[in-house]
């Protein structure tokens, strides 16, 4: 099963959601509200060193648990090749290619 979301606040509030996310073999999180990032290291165990990578970062950046480990990932992309300029979901960005 595959979800996706912006932000959990939501899911946090559901026994059976944090059951789902505390018992998934992989998910990755990026930059997470205030809120969220409390209740996420609660939930997940993450460290406050770890909690850095989705603390105000860059798109690109965040965490990435797999099998309990908790893997810190940074994923920059030139945004200068016609690659980029296909694949971004930024719409401004989208209309500018066109």
């Amino acid at each position: 099963m595959t979800g996706l979301t912006r932000n959990v606040e939501e899911l946090l509030r559901s026994d059976t959601a944090r059951l789902m996310l505390a018992n998934s073999e992989f998910l990755i999180l990026r930059n997470q509200s205030a809120t969220d990032r409390e209740e996420l290291a609660k939930l997940l165990n993450i460290s406050e060193t770890q909690l850095g990578y989705i603390t105000n970062v860059l798109a690109g950046c965040g965490l990435i648990r797999c099998a309990g480990n908790i893997v810190p990932f940074e994923n920059s992309f030139p945004h200068s090749p016609r690659l980029y300029q296909l694949m971004t979901t930024k719409p401004d960005e989208a209309l500018r290619s066109v």
